[in-house]
């Protein structure tokens, strides 16, 4: 039995390619479907109707991108009056730092460094991603914010803002560690 299916092994593999092949002839009967493409092709043609106008829409300005995030809590601000007697002012002649081109808010404390020999810097993490140090003395923050302490866990600033009379007031704030 073995021996008959090695011998038709050949004409079995063949046969279907065969039977395969036969359905691709030209002696097939096509004359059914020429006459059903004459019969499309025959018909007459529709018009397809243009499509649509469409009304522009007003585009939408979101304004509020400067303000505050809302769930972030507000900073207390309480300007302090300046004493009689002394001015205060912003120096507009020494060179801008880095960190004074964003918004505290925009500013986050994520640690400090502690060397010995050197005093307390905080790590800020500003709004590209980048960590920065800060000490005592350094400036962050758009209103002239200059660094009075650095702890382990807040920098405390004194911004210079305007007054509202033409002039200008002290104004105490902080970056909090953030979790």
């Amino acid at each position: 039995m073995k021996k008959i299916l090695m011998t038709l092994r050949p004409v079995l593999l063949i046969a279907p390619a065969l039977l395969g092949l036969a359905g691709c002839s030209d002696s097939a009967n096509l004359s059914e479907l020429d006459a059903r493409i004459a019969e499309i092709k025959a018909r007459p043609r529709g018009r397809i109707e243009p499509p649509p106008e469409f009304k522009p829409i007003a585009t939408f300005s979101y304004g509020a991108h400067q303000l505050r995030a809302p769930f972030t809590p507000p900073v207390e601000e309480v300007p302090t009056d300046v004493p009689q007697g002394r001015k205060v002012e912003p120096d507009l002649t020494r060179p801008r730092e880095y960190l004074e081109g964003y918004t505290l808010d925009a500013l986050r404390m994520v640690g400090t460094i502690n060397r010995p020999g050197e005093p307390l810097q905080a790590l800020v993490l500003d709004p590209t991603g980048a960590v920065n140090r800060v000490r005592v003395g350094s400036y962050m923050g758009r209103n002239f914010g200059r660094v009075t302490e650095v702890n382990e866990t807040r920098v405390s600033l004194m911004e210079i803002v305007p007054d509202g009379h033409d002039g200008w007031v002290e104004r105490p704030r902080a970056v909090t560690l953030s979790e």
